[in-house]
């Protein structure tokens, strides 16, 4: 977003980003609507492994926006989760969860492309949306993208790294490797030790990929443990705390 400042002289371009793509979604048809925002950027990933993500290196106009764009939201009327300990990935796992026990719910859109929600993705009632491009990913779709279902993208994360979370995933070990496999063995538990034992797996140096894993196992698990979303955040009592109460009118005053 180009820049833009309020009375005040505060950077405000970010915010009024991200309520207008929200209000889009309510536009749309969205009537039960949740944000989760990284109140800090460090979360207790941070102490598992020195090397996470952290808010260094951030635009100070950009971050100083973070609990400004909290209140713009609440004040929308848009239920919003500040994430402290987990992060906003967590949340919106958390949520997705929480939202597909209740059986009134037909689906559960998550709006994010990124490759860790994937493993968030049930068949075509939980789904990934990637609302700058228009597209949705299902369970098929996940697979489709990264040769292995929802359920192995930890598995799949902790061997090819996130440079984006700062994790480097394990010496040798690509997309292509990864996918071929865990789409044989589902996680990395199930993995032989010997690959003379890798049955029906279509992997380019397959000795030296399972002495990598040998050796970097904990780093492996370590990864995974990183990878993995957690699930266990009461984030609301019923999916009617999402329903939306706001007006465009209370949007439009706010940005």
């Amino acid at each position: 977003m180009p820049s833009a400042r309020d009375a005040q002289g505060r950077e405000v371009a970010a915010v009024r980003g991200v309520v207008s793509s929200v209000l889009g979604m309510i536009n749309g048809g969205a009537q039960y609507v949740g944000v989760a925002t990284d109140h800090v950027i460090e979360s207790f990933r941070n102490e598992l492994w020195p090397g996470y993500k952290t808010g260094e290196g951030i635009d100070p106009d950009l971050l100083a926006q973070f609990p400004l764009l909290e209140e713009a939201l609440a004040a929308s009327g848009i239920a919003t989760w500040p994430m402290v300990e987990f992060e906003a990935d967590d949340a919106l796992a958390a949520a997705a969860q929480a939202a597909a026990s209740d059986p009134r719910v037909d689906r559960i859109v998550i709006c994010t492309p990124d490759k860790d929600l994937a493993q968030c993705v049930s068949g075509t009632r939980i789904v990934q949306m990637d609302r700058r491009r228009r597209t949705i990913r299902d369970e098929a779709g996940v697979v489709e993208k990264f040769g292995v279902p929802p359920a192995s993208i930890p598995d799949y994360l902790a061997l090819v790294g996130d440079a984006a979370d700062g994790y480097p995933g394990l010496p040798g070990w690509g997309a292509r490797s990864a996918a071929a496999v865990l789409a044989r063995f589902g996680h990395l538990e199930s993995i032989p030790r010997d690959w003379r034992e890798w049955t029906g797996v279509n992997a380019a140096r397959p000795g030296a990929l399972a002495y990598t894993l040998e050796q970097q196992r904990e780093h492996a698990l370590l990864f995974r443990t990183l990878a993995t979303l957690r699930s266990d955040i009461e984030l609301f009592d019923s999916v009617e705390d999402l329903r939306w109460k706001g007006s465009v009118a209370d949007v439009t005053a706010v940005t």
